[in-house]
């Protein structure tokens, strides 16, 4: 018997990790309305011929207090965070045999990153489980590098003890045809922080989905995601922030680009503050810079809110047209398009790369920004226009 998907609240959405609870997509489901699902009847139907691997990346040595290891599904660490909450999640959960978990102990915090790497390997579709497991007072940076083509269904669980810090960067650089359904899973303890961020290129359908539930006071979450979406491109983030718990803060920025004819490009936000949450803070926004005609960007935030005994609760979206008069301000100085078009981008994802705290990925994410901006505008150019080596004078 399958679950009743016709709630009113976010927060009244079923959960299970049954796959057959969840019945046939048609795409005309709230939460699958905008995405191609044709794309996905392989994850949908749970056909996992294909197989991913987590690995450590560098030298693979961790320090004292850090486990990094696989696990069968009966490990008792797994399906802490919640529940998947629709058919590709839950199709992700069924289909995994051993799942990866990264653990810090009590007290330890980790001073360098943390780097995992994450490959498909074979035909058909893949099936990963990822669980950071963050001990009371711990603190750790993870990050998960995405790469290469093929099909993946994925969940990603975090479990945040009693006072632990976690930064999760997640970056994909896929292949074109790749796609990557990714359900991301966290619980707050008391006191404890996530920093959750999100950095998306290539592939043809990269879709999401953070939840964040705060499991006791004080806590706090951060979400911030970047994407630069090319010609044929879908990549879509669905954000649910569960404030079920008192005084407790979040955040949330998504930033998209989008530069190419048919790119496609999907942010919905759900924040709920539940009775209970009271002194809760949020606020949450979307941009989108829509480089070119032919793309489109569609953005929806949603807040619930439950009790009016709140500090703040705000959000805020917003989609325009790259800025042709900044780009012949530009250009009238001697500077060439591309190098017009990067300076409007970078001024545009600026604030959002400068929040990771992590120098080499920042600089890593710009320089593949550049080289996807590079590629799309020497399509646009005729062979008169072609950039200078140099700035005009």
């Amino acid at each position: 018997m399958g679950l009743d998907q016709r709630v009113t609240s976010r927060g009244e959405r079923p959960t299970s990790f049954e796959l057959e609870d969840f019945g046939p997509v048609s795409g005309r489901e709230e939460e699958w309305r905008f995405t191609p699902v044709d794309r996905l009847a392989g994850v949908f139907a749970a056909e996992f011929s294909g197989t991913a691997a987590v690995t450590l990346a560098g030298t693979g040595s961790l320090p004292d207090g850090v486990k990094f290891e696989q696990v069968p599904r009966s490990d008792p660490r797994l399906g802490q965070a919640s529940g998947p909450s629709d058919r590709a999640a839950a199709a992700a959960w069924a289909g995994f045999g051993q799942a990866t978990v990264l653990s810090v102990g009590r007290g330890i915090s980790v001073e360098s990153p943390i780097e995992l790497e994450v490959r498909t390997q074979g035909d058909g579709v893949a099936a990963s489980h990822l669980a950071v497991w963050l001990e009371e007072n711990s603190a750790a940076t993870v990050i998960v590098d995405y790469g290469g083509g093929g099909e993946l269904a994925e969940t990603v669980e975090l479990y945040l003890g009693e006072g632990a810090r976690l930064r999760l960067l997640a970056v994909g650089e896929w292949a074109a045809g790749a796609v990557h359904a990714s359900s991301h899973r966290a619980r707050l303890a008391k006191d404890a922080s996530l920093v959750h961020s999100v950095a998306v290129f290539g592939g043809e359908l990269v879709r999401i989905t953070p939840d964040v539930t705060f499991a006791g006071p004080g806590g706090s979450a951060e979400l911030l995601g970047l994407a630069l979406t090319d010609s044929g491109e879908h990549h879509e983030s669905r954000l649910f922030v569960d404030h079920a718990a008192p005084r407790c803060t979040s955040r949330v920025t998504y930033k998209g680009a989008l530069q190419g004819a048919g790119a496609h490009s999907v942010w919905v936000g759900d924040v709920l503050i539940r009775a209970g949450a009271v002194g809760t803070d949020t606020y949450e926004q979307n941009r989108n810079l829509v480089l070119v005609r032919g793309a489109r960007a569609d953005s929806v935030p949603n807040l619930e809110i439950e009790t009016g005994e709140i500090l703040g609760a705000g959000h805020a979206s917003a989609t325009g047209r790259f800025d042709d008069e900044q780009v012949f301000y530009l250009c009238s100085r001697g500077i060439d398009l591309a190098t017009a078009r990067r300076l409007v981008v970078h001024a545009f994802f600026a604030e959002l790369v400068g929040r990771l705290n992590q120098p080499e990925i920042e600089a890593r994410l710009i320089a593949t920004v550049d080289r996807r901006l590079d590629a799309a505008t020497q399509s646009l150019l005729t062979p008169t226009q072609q950039p200078k080596e140099t700035l005009g004078r």
